[in-house]
């Protein structure tokens, strides 16, 4: 099968990986990898009794997606969830928000913003 010019496969060796303490996120799509003009998609990993920092995205909403794991999910002015596989969540742009593994193993999320420059105050 040809794929059009503007149609993009990404192979695990282009991706972006973050490392912190806390755990990974690992960036498949977006407009610094050259792949979209129009939103981010990336995993996110929680390790065993961590948590990612309070933060927000000013310029895009995310939606997070629970692949494996169980978290609670914190947004400011809404609560917390919690959240196993299968579980999403839709967060609004400028709402503080977080997620905590509460579980024996790593947390793994599937996560996606829409914009293709995704901005983070507070992380």
């Amino acid at each position: 099968m040809k794929l059009l010019a503007d149609t993009h496969v990404m192979a695990p060796g282009d991706y972006q990986v973050q490392v912190f303490e806390w755990g990974q996120l690992t960036w498949m799509v977006s407009g610094p990898l050259g792949n979209s003009e129009a939103l981010t998609v990336g995993r996110c990993e929680i390790k065993p009794g961590c948590e990612n920092p309070l933060h927000l995205h000013p310029n895009c909403d995310e939606v997070l997606h629970v692949v494996s794991g169980r978290i609670v999910h914190r947004v400011e002015g809404a609560g917390e969830a919690t959240m196993e596989a299968g579980d999403t969540i839709s967060i609004p742009r400028n709402r503080r928000h977080n997620a905590r593994n509460v579980g024996d193993v790593p947390a793994t999320m599937m996560i996606c913003f829409s914009s293709p420059n995704r901005e983070t105050r507070g992380e």
